[in-house]
C-alpha cells in the first residue's frame, strides 16, 4: 500500500493539470447554457404584471396566454398559475402559484452548483499538483544529485502552473456563479411581486362582486 501512495505521488503535476483542464472546460459550458437558460426567460415583468392584474379584474386570460404563454419564466409560470385560480379562493391561488415557482427555482438553481463547486475547490485541486510536482522535484533530485538544479527545475515550474491554472479556473466560475444566483434572485423577486399583485387584484375583485350584491338585497 505504501508503495503505492508513492507512486501516486511522484506521478507529478501533469495529469492534475489535464483535470484542470477538463473542468475548466465543463465550466465554460455549464456558463453558456445558464446565461442562454436567463436568456431564454427574459421578459418585461411590468408589462406580466399589467396583463396578469387585467386578466383577473376582467376575467379574460386569454390576452396573457396569447402575449406570455410561450415564455418559461418563472415570473409567467406563477402568473399563470394564479390567473387559472382567478375563480378560486385566495388561498387556493397563492398556494398555486408557490408551488409553481417552488418547481421553476429548482431549474433556475440547476448546473450552477457545478460553478459553485469549481470555484471552491479548483484552487486546491492546483494546490494539490503543486505539491506533487514538489514531491516529484525532490525524488529527481534524489536520484540524481549531480544534476542540481536542472534536475528539479521541470517539476518545479510543472507544479507551480498547477497552482496558477487552478486559481484561473476557479475566478470566473465564481464569478458566473455569482452573476447567476444574483439572477435567480432577481426572478424570485419578481415572482413574488406578481403573485401578490395577483392576489390583491382577487382580493379587489371580490369585493367589488360583494358590494353589488349587498345594494341588491338593501
Amino acid at each position: 500500500m505504501t508503495d503505492q501512495i508513492v507512486a501516486f505521488a511522484l506521478l507529478g503535476a501533469e495529469w492534475v493539470l489535464y483535470l484542470l483542464v477538463a473542468l475548466s472546460v465543463l465550466s465554460v459550458a455549464v456558463m453558456v447554457e445558464r446565461a442562454m437558460f436567463f436568456s431564454r426567460r427574459s421578459i418585461d415583468h411590468a408589462e406580466l404584471q399589467r396583463e396578469a392584474v387585467r386578466a383577473v379584474l376582467e376575467d379574460s386570460p386569454n390576452a396573457l396566454t396569447k402575449e406570455f404563454g410561450q415564455n418559461e419564466s418563472m415570473a409567467v409560470l406563477v402568473a399563470l398559475a394564479g390567473v387559472e385560480h382567478r375563480n378560486s379562493s385566495i388561498d387556493a391561488a397563492s398556494e398555486a402559484m408557490n408551488s409553481v415557482k417552488i418547481t421553476a427555482k429548482e431549474s433556475y438553481e440547476q448546473l450552477t452548483v457545478i460553478l459553485g463547486t469549481l470555484g471552491n475547490n479548483a484552487p486546491f485541486i492546483g494546490l494539490f499538483g503543486t505539491v506533487l510536482g514538489i514531491i516529484k522535484a525532490f525524488n529527481d533530485l534524489q536520484a540524481d544529485p549531480t544534476g542540481g538544479i536542472n534536475a528539479v527545475m521541470g517539476s518545479t515550474s510543472e507544479a507551480l502552473v498547477a497552482t496558477a491554472v487552478g486559481i484561473l479556473v476557479a475566478i470566473p466560475a465564481v464569478v458566473a456563479y455569482n452573476v447567476f444566483n444574483r439572477k435567480m434572485r432577481a426572478h424570485l423577486a419578481h415572482s413574488d411581486a406578481l403573485a401578490h399583485a395577483i392576489l390583491g387584484a382577487m382580493y379587489k375583485r371580490k369585493e367589488s362582486e360583494t358590494v353589488p350584491s349587498a345594494k341588491a338585497k338593501d
